[in-house]
């Protein structure tokens, strides 16, 4: 009888590798560009219209991305009759970095101070025969044991 099995040289890892699938993400993004952030804005809301939303992000900064200036998200039907990128009441726009980090560093400065105030509010209820929690820290360990 002969032997069943392949020749090890007819075995390649390049030839069992497979495909890995990933689902197309909904919204494209756009080529990153030096000193700018991107963020996709709703101008639509349920197919109603949402003047005040866009609004407050154009007066943050936020500018609305011309077509031309990103040819590999716009596809047909794509662009809103401003020649601005629109896909599903959603319009690419994008703001200067430096903005983008302040305002994150702002929001960030904001949660910090309102999750001190909470845990303020909640420690002042502590005491020392029953502590509710010592400390605000959470420990993942692996395996048995420390």
């Amino acid at each position: 009888m002969a032997d069943q099995r392949t020749p090890r040289d007819l075995v390649s890892r390049e030839k069992t590798q497979r495909f890995e699938y990933k689902p197309p993400s909904t919204l494209p993004d756009p080529a990153p560009q030096a000193g700018w952030a991107f963020r996709w804005v709703a101008t639509h809301v349920l197919g109603t219209a949402d003047p005040r939303n866009t609004s407050q992000k154009f007066r943050e900064g936020w500018v609305p991305v011309k077509a031309e200036d990103h040819p590999e998200i716009a596809v047909p039907g794509a662009v809103n009759a401003s020649g601005n990128i629109e896909i599903g009441g959603l319009v690419l726009c994008k703001i200067s970095a430096e903005i983008a980090r302040a305002r994150d560093e702002y929001y960030a400065r904001q949660t910090a101070d309102q999750t001190e105030s909470v845990d303020r509010n909640f420690m002042r209820e502590n005491d020392a025969r029953m502590p509710l929690f010592a400390q605000r820290k959470t420990e993942v360990s692996f395996g048995r044991g420390s």
